[in-house]
C-alpha cells in the first residue's frame, strides 16, 4: 500500500494518473459473468402461477403483451446505465408513446379510455422491468392529466390533453410540500387573486417530472377563502423555479424536483374551476392509488421472473441454485405473495369499475400490496447471493425502486389510517393529547 501510495504522490498529476491506473472501466457482466444472464436481457415472463390472464379481456391481454414486449427490447437493456446515472433516458420516450397508454381510462381528447384493469396492468408490466418509467408516466398520466380530465374546464382538456397524450408534452403535479408531506391539506402555498389571474406564492418537493415538465399542476391555498385551489402553470413562468433533487438510493431515473413559486402569476382560464377544496383532490388520488398499487405488483413479477432464472442458470456445489430446498421454498414465497397481491388489485380495479370502491378499500390495497412487495423482493435479495446487491440482475435496483412507492401515495402507516377511520368511524391521524388540546 505504501509503493502504491507513494508512486502516485511521485506521479504529480496524482488525480489523473489514479484514473487511468487503478480506475478501469467495468467489465462488461454478460462476458465477465457467464453463470447467470444480466437483467438487460429481459427473462420471460413466468409468475402467472394461478393465470390472471384468463381474467382479462382479449383487449387486455394484447395490451398486455405489447407492453411487455416494448419493456423488456427498448427499456431493459438501458435501465442500468441512466439508473446508476440518476438520469432520465429522453430518447425512449417516443416508445413509451408507441405504448398509447398516456391518460389510462380517460376518454377521448385523443386519450386511451381503457378500461381501469387494462390501465393498472400496463403500469404492472412497465414497474416489472424498470419502476422508474413506470412512476415517469403514473406522475405524468393518472395524477396530472386525470386531475385536468376530472377537474378542468372543456376549454382545458381541449387545450392540454391530447399534446400530453402522446407525450409531445410532459406533465408533473406538485402537491407535496417540504412541511406537508402526510399531512398534505395543511398546504402553506398560496394562491392571491389579481386582476385577470392569480398569483402562486410557495414552495413543493418531491415532485417528479418537474424539472423538465411543460405543464404543472400545482395546488394551492386561496387567500380569500382558506380552501385548495387548483392551478396549471406552464414551463418558464416568471417566478416558477425547479431544482432537482439529488442522492436518492431508488426511482433514481425519476427526476424528482423542489419548486418555488414567487409571485408566479397564473391567468384565469389556468385555473382548475373543479378544485375547490382538497377534498376534491380524492376523486384524482382515489384513481391514482389503485394504479400505485399495481407497481409494487410489477415490481415483484420482475424479481421473480429473475430469480427464477437466475436459479436455475447459477450453480454451487455441483449444483444449480434451483436444486436446494431452502431457495425452493423462498421461490413459493414469493409466488405465492405475488398470486395475492394480483387478486387483491384486481378486485380493487372491479370496485372502482362497479363503483363501490372508497377511501379505505384503495389505502388498504396501496399498503398491504407494497408491504407484501418489500417481503417478496426481500426474499430474492436473498436468492441471489452478492450479486443481489449489484442493479446488473435487478434485484438491488428493485430493492431500493420500492422504497420510495413504499412511502409515496400516502405511506403505509397513513393509508392503514385511512382504512382504519372506514372501520371504526374514528380518525386517529392526529395524537390524542393534541386533538384534545385543540379542543379547549
Amino acid at each position: 500500500m505504501a509503493a502504491f501510495s507513494s508512486s502516485l504522490i511521485q506521479g504529480g498529476n496524482s488525480k489523473e494518473q489514479a484514473n487511468s491506473s487503478v480506475g478501469l472501466p467495468a467489465l462488461d457482466v454478460s462476458k465477465a459473468f457467464p453463470q447467470a444472464t444480466p437483467a438487460s436481457n429481459f427473462p420471460p415472463a413466468v409468475s402467472d402461477y394461478y393465470q390472471f390472464d384468463d381474467l382479462l379481456t382479449p383487449e387486455e391481454q394484447a395490451l398486455r403483451k405489447k407492453v411487455q414486449v416494448i419493456m423488456e427490447k427498448e427499456i431493459a437493456p438501458i435501465m442500468t446505465e441512466y439508473w446508476e446515472k440518476a438520469e432520465f433516458p429522453f430518447h425512449v420516450i417516443p416508445k413509451l408513446a408507441s405504448l398509447r397508454i398516456a391518460g389510462g381510462t380517460i376518454k377521448g381528447y385523443g386519450c386511451p379510455g381503457l378500461s381501469i384493469t387494462g390501465s393498472a396492468i400496463t403500469v404492472a408490466e412497465v414497474a416489472r422491468v424498470d419502476a422508474s418509467c413506470s412512476t415517469f408516466i403514473l406522475v405524468h398520466s393518472s395524477l396530472a392529466m386525470l386531475t385536468i380530465a376530472l377537474c378542468g374546464s372543456e376549454e382545458q382538456k381541449q387545450k392540454y390533453l391530447p399534446s400530453l397524450a402522446n407525450f409531445d408534452t410532459v406533465a408533473c403535479w406538485g402537491l407535496t410540500e417540504p412541511d406537508c408531506g402526510s399531512d398534505a391539506s395543511s398546504l402553506r402555498t398560496t394562491a392571491t387573486k389579481v386582476d385577470g389571474g392569480w398569483l402562486l406564492d410557495g414552495q413543493k418537493r418531491w415532485i417528479g417530472n418537474s424539472t423538465f415538465a411543460d405543464v404543472l399542476v400545482i395546488f394551492a391555498r386561496n387567500t380569500t377563502t382558506n380552501q385548495i385551489n387548483g392551478f396549471i402553470v406552464k414551463k418558464g413562468a416568471p417566478g416558477l423555479k425547479a431544482t432537482k433533487m439529488q442522492n436518492k438510493i431508488g426511482l433514481r431515473m425519476v427526476q424528482n424536483g423542489d419548486i418555488l413559486l414567487q409571485k408566479t402569476f397564473v391567468p384565469d382560464e389556468d385555473r382548475l374551476p373543479g378544485v375547490n377544496s382538497f377534498q376534491d383532490t380524492s376523486k384524482v388520488l382515489a384513481v391514482s392509488r389503485v394504479m400505485v398499487a399495481w407497481q409494487p405488483i410489477g415490481i415483484s413479477m420482475g424479481v421473480f421472473d429473475m430469480c427464477h432464472r437466475y436459479l436455475r442458470e447459477r450453480k454451487q456445489f455441483g449444483a444449480p441454485l434451483a436444486a436446494f430446498q431452502l431457495n425452493q421454498e423462498k421461490l413459493v414465497r414469493m409466488l405465492g405473495n405475488i398470486q395475492a397481491m394480483v387478486l387483491v388489485g384486481w378486485r380493487l380495479c372491479k370496485l372502482y369499475e362497479s363503483q363501490k370502491m372508497t377511501a379505505g378499500h384503495a389505502s388498504m390495497g396501496k399498503s398491504w400490496i407494497t408491504l407484501k412487495a418489500r417481503e417478496t423482493v426481500s426474499l430474492g435479495r436473498e436468492l441471489l447471493g452478492g450479486n443481489g446487491i449489484l442493479a446488473d440482475f435487478l434485484v438491488a435496483k428493485a430493492f431500493c425502486d420500492l422504497e420510495p412507492i413504499y412511502t409515496y401515495e400516502g405511506t403505509y402507516d397513513i393509508n392503514s389510517m385511512v382504512t382504519g377511520r372506514e372501520l371504526t368511524g374514528i380518525a386517529s391521524f392526529k395524537p390524542a393529547v393534541l386533538a384534545k388540546q385543540s379542543r379547549l
